[in-house]
């Protein structure tokens, strides 16, 4: 009755989840459209636009097809009049990540993250099918096979993340744990898999952390030119909301270029383009206000910021070589080395994944390749936190943590040679101290005035 109790809930967040996106998408859009169109309009469009953009919020691409009429009034080439868009507003992924993450923590505390994982991505597939089959649209397309996978599998990456974190620590009775058992057998490398998880996250957070500051200042040294390019669009209040709100979901995509920045290899905004801290290259850019914080030149200078990535790296070996030493569990040079080159991987591996959803097109022509190059960024952030990692990780170690082994070392075989010693700064004792609770608070004190010091005679002068 448990496990059915865990998957039926499993199953209700699941739904929780497509609902929420949905209707964050579904309530501003059907504001606007009132405002809009008013009350009478043709509400028939407003649902396939909800699904086709939570679709596209997660990863699915978007093919545009401008209608002849329009082409012919804004006078836009034929060569113009289909595209693809797919770079993704970050923002609906992240929350359906974060909130299965959620959901299967809570399956993995109930003793059957498994199941749970399965009952929540199968109903989150469910409704991705329901979506792509009911939300077309003319105008802007999605391929089928992608708009059922993608939305499942965000679901489903972020479930097993969360369930095996939990499960991981607390077990699981199952494969989980006969892989941690199998771990605690070889004693010198146990603690390898959950540092390297662990150091990733501090890089990743790290280097986010970095990406959000930059961008902050950035917004404050060039937001006029966002706001000269809000008044040059000459849009009411209506359209400036709009896109204000598109440019909020793609804060996360913005995040990502600004890492990729940070890590040097930085980002193109149309073929031929290259924003970087080597150099900037930039032709004619959309007129999107948020593109007026494109620097407009960089000095050879600005490469100092590629210490950033580094210094992330570094607090990650930091973190997880204190932590180690503080559980006593000072490893040997190849599992350290092991453990930065893992730390690496894994923040490569992540950018990498970032970057292949934050890049890609976003219109006709030249503006087919926007984005940072998967490759380069992860090969840069990789390389730049492994040498930050081993900096702190393969460092000699201090006299503090030696002689902190020493005496963790010497504690334990004292305890081995007595069960019953007891160590107390630094000295050991072959018999154990007293049981005072026990002790009788009328017993004489003859018994312990032996140790005491005579009395002396006020009189008598000191020798």
């Amino acid at each position: 009755m448990q496990r059915l109790l865990v998957a039926l809930l499993a199953a209700f967040d699941a739904a929780i989840a497509a609902a929420v996106g949905l209707v964050v998408l579904l309530a501003p859009l059907t504001l606007l459209w009132t405002v809009a169109f008013g009350i009478t309009a043709d509400w028939g469009a407003l649902w396939p636009l909800t699904g086709t953009l939570w679709e596209f919020g997660h990863g699915v691409p978007l093919t545009i097809t401008i209608p002849d009429a329009l082409l012919v009034a804004l006078a836009i080439p034929p060569a113009a009049a289909s595209f693809v868009v797919s770079i993704t507003p970050l923002a609906f992924l992240l929350f359906t990540l974060l909130f299965a993450a959620r959901s299967g923590g809570r399956a993995a505390k109930a003793g059957a993250w498994l199941l749970g994982s399965l009952a929540g991505a199968t109903v989150f597939t469910l409704i991705s099918v329901g979506v792509a089959l009911t939300a077309r649209l003319d105008a802007a397309q999605t391929p089928l096979a992608p708009a059922i996978i993608l939305p499942a599998a965000v679901y489903l990456v972020g479930v097993l993340c969360g369930a095996v974190r939990i499960a991981w620590e607390d077990g699981d009775g199952g494969i989980l744990d006969r892989l941690h058992d199998w771990f605690d057998a070889h004693e010198d490398w146990a603690p390898v898999p959950a540092s390297i998880v662990r150091g990733a996250a501090f890089t990743l957070v790290g280097v986010a952390g970095a990406a959000a500051l930059a961008l902050a200042v950035t917004v404050l040294l060039r937001g006029g030119e966002v706001v000269a390019l809000f008044q040059a669009a000459r849009v009411d209040a209506l359209g400036a909301t709009v896109m204000t709100l598109a440019q909020l979901t793609y804060l996360p995509t913005m995040l990502v270029w600004t890492a990729a920045w940070l890590a040097g290899p930085g980002f193109a905004v149309g073929a031929g383009t290259a924003v970087s801290p080597a150099g900037t290259q930039l032709g004619v850019v959309p007129g999107i206000p948020v593109f007026g914080l494109l620097p407009e030149n960089s000095s050879i200078w600005m490469l100092i910021v590629v210490l950033v990535p580094i210094a992330a790296g570094a607090f990650a070996g930091w973190a997880v070589r204190s932590r180690l030493v503080w559980e006593g569990t000072p490893l040997g040079m190849l599992q350290r080395a092991v453990i930065a080159v893992g730390i690496a991987a894994v923040s490569a591996g992540v950018g990498g994944l970032a970057a292949a959803l934050a890049n890609g097109s976003m219109g006709p022509g030249r503006l087919g390749v926007v984005g940072p190059a998967v490759y380069p960024f992860a090969l840069a952030l990789g390389a730049e936190v492994l040498v930050g990692a081993a900096i702190l990780l393969l460092s000699p170690r201090n006299r503090d943590e030696l002689a902190e082994e020493r005496t963790d070392r010497w504690i334990a075989e004292m305890t081995e040679l007595d069960p019953n010693a007891v160590v107390v700064a630094g000295t050991a004792s072959a018999a154990p101290f007293p049981d005072v609770s026990a002790a009788d608070d009328t017993a004489p004190l003859d018994d312990v005035r032996g140790f005491l010091a005579p009395p002396r005679d006020p009189a008598q002068p000191r020798d």
